[in-house]
């Protein structure tokens, strides 16, 4: 595996984590219950956040240890695998308290080249 394809992994789950804590910004726990659109599209972008992480070697993963991997790869399958048992509420939280670190750790792993 190149270099550039872990960057590119990293990248991929840091747009996409970023995408869904924009597209939530200014709406409220209960829009996801009102928006089917909304729903469905963040938990797409989590799916692709838990994929993006799945395929990063366990090299860079244990080099960028800062970073929740199975958190974040166990939350895809959940949502993968688990579809028809979605809790929201959970969904939220992610997106509202542990995105916005994340994203933190991915640009500065990505700036720094780690």
């Amino acid at each position: 595996m190149t270099r550039h394809d872990e960057t590119a992994r990293l990248r991929h789950m840091l747009d996409h984590a970023a995408e869904a804590v924009e597209m939530a910004r200014g709406r409220r726990r209960e829009d996801l219950d009102r928006d089917r659109q909304l729903n469905l599209s963040l938990v797409r972008l989590l799916e692709i956040v838990g994929e993006a992480a799945a395929r990063v070697s366990p090299a860079a993963r244990q080099q960028l240890s800062d970073i929740p991997w199975s958190e974040v790869i166990g939350l895809r399958n959940r949502l993968v695998h688990g579809y028809d048992e979605v809790d929201f509420d959970i969904l939220w939280d992610v997106i509202q308290i542990d995105l916005p670190p994340l994203i933190g750790q991915l640009r500065n792993s990505l700036a720094t080249g780690a």
